[in-house]
């Protein structure tokens, strides 16, 4: 009993420090983010409010001179917010990378070069214009305009000091409160002995504050994160992948080319294995036993006759195994009919009673189509080797761009990847397709196998039926 309680007051004080150093991590990190938006919207402030002072003094005689010190402040605080854009930018990324390792993609769009004309004219590739200094500038301002990079980190240098105040004004509060009402102490010229009638006042006082400034504290760190998602969702507004999602995409599909390089040199060889040990063996053969009928032709005519019969038998063979071989590279009712009916000729062949409920507006793509085949020929075949079921439901359905196909049978269940039953070989076919396999299976079944397939469909028209096997 005891060292359950030892281990739970740890366990309490643990969780304690970590939360103060979380708050004060929060803090720190407060303090940083405000000190930048300080100075990215004191600066441009400053600039303008300069500009138009010095302006207005210059021009005090003057009658329009008020609206001409307005249009230098103007862009005097344009000018100054213009070149903080990218580095406030850029100062957020760092805090997002550093603190929770959220690496914001930064890709700007390619800006025109400069062209002049036979007239002297420079082309913007927007406007033209005399000057090479106004071009460039004009230049400039509409491909900042129309970059969304750009327009993203406009966006965020206004955003950042309205959402700093929202979300350190609080803490702020929180910590300024706490600290005056801890600090305020009792008049001296009252007394504060034991029977004093302020010393519960003071003690009051002095407890609210405390827990004034650790709220503040303690809300630190969540102020902290919800600056660093509006900053993510502010500077990434097309909702690009971060680096590490990236580099795990880069990663998927690298695997999954190399599964379907490996797959199709594989079946490459299963086709030349099976040509070469069957229809080139048996068209060899029909070759030298048409050469001996020849010998035979004016000595043993009846032998002639027996050999003929087996070159027309071994020729028959030859192709129905060309066929066979034809069939297990893509099925010509799958290219003929689409895969439907492919399935429904499937079924017919399998071992197990199957019933296939098919629901397609149209044709799929022909690479989608034969992935499904394949995949739903495997599991059939699983589904009679290994399942001990009696009865194959197959639906075939697509919506909303997303073909599912569900395998569902009356077996033992336990279906397991790992075990070697050609789910794996599932997997990466359909990987090549973004696409996924989903397995319910538990002992005593039944076991129930989704495929989802992402792909496109150039018709509205929906065909749906049903069909047994």
């Amino acid at each position: 009993m005891t060292t359950v309680t030892t281990t739970s007051g740890t366990s309490v004080r643990a969780q304690t420090r970590a939360a103060f150093e979380a708050g004060g991590q929060g803090l720190v990190r407060l303090a940083q983010v405000a000190l930048a938006a300080a100075v990215g919207f004191t600066l441009p402030v400053v600039a303008a409010v300069f500009a138009g002072v010095v302006t207005q003094r210059f021009l005090w005689y003057y009658a329009p001179g008020s609206m001409i010190a307005l249009a230098a402040a103007v862009v005097a605080g344009s000018l100054v917010a213009a070149t903080l854009v990218r580095r406030t930018a850029n100062r957020t990324r760092g805090f997002l990378d550093r603190w929770y390792g959220i690496r914001l993609p930064v890709a700007y769009g390619p800006r025109p070069e400069l062209e002049l004309d036979d007239r002297g004219h420079w082309w913007t590739g927007y406007s033209y214009h005399r000057s090479r200094l106004v071009a460039k500038y004009v230049q400039l301002v509409h491909w900042g305009l129309r970059d969304r990079t750009t327009r993203a980190e406009l966006a965020w240098l206004v955003v950042n000091p309205f959402l700093v105040a929202a979300l350190a004004g609080p803490v702020a509060v929180l910590l300024v409160l706490g600290a005056a009402c801890t600090l305020s102490g009792p008049d001296l010229a009252v007394g504060v002995g034991p029977l004093s009638p302020y010393v519960r006042p003071v003690l009051l006082r002095f407890a609210v504050g405390i827990g004034t400034v650790l709220a503040g504290v303690l809300l630190a760190p969540l102020a902290v994160r919800g600056y660093a998602e509006v900053a993510r969702r502010v500077l990434d507004q097309d909702g690009r992948a971060t680096h590490a999602q990236l580099t795990r995409r880069v990663a998927e599909l690298t695997e999954t080319r190399a599964d379907a390089v490996g797959s199709q040199a594989a079946e490459l060889r299963r086709i030349e294995r099976d040509l070469h040990d069957g229809a080139q063996a048996r068209l060899v053969a029909i070759g030298m036993t048409l050469g001996t009928i020849e010998h035979l032709m004016d000595t043993d005519q009846a032998a002639a006759r027996e050999l003929l019969a087996e070159a027309r038998q071994s020729s028959a063979r030859a192709l129905q195994e060309l066929r066979d071989l034809v069939r297990g590279i893509h099925p010509p009712v799958l290219a003929e009919r689409g895969l439907g009916d492919a399935v429904r000729a499937l079924a017919l062949d399998s071992a197990l009673p199957t019933e296939v409920c098919v629901s397609l507006p149209d044709r799929l793509p022909a690479p989608v189509e034969a992935a499904a085949y394949f995949s739903i020929s495997e599991l059939l075949a699983n589904a009679a080797k290994h399942s001990g079921a009696e009865q194959v439901w197959v639906d075939i359905l697509y919506r909303a761009g997303l073909l599912r196909v569900t395998v569902t049978d009356d077996g033992v269940g336990v279906a397991d990847p790992s075990r070697g039953t050609g789910l794996r070989g599932i997997e990466r076919r359909l990987g090549t397709f973004d696409g996924v396999l989903a397995i319910d299976s538990t002992s005593g079944g039944p076991t129930t196998i989704t495929l989802e397939l992402p792909c496109e469909l150039s018709s509205p028209r929906t065909s749906t039926s049903f069909a047994k096997a």
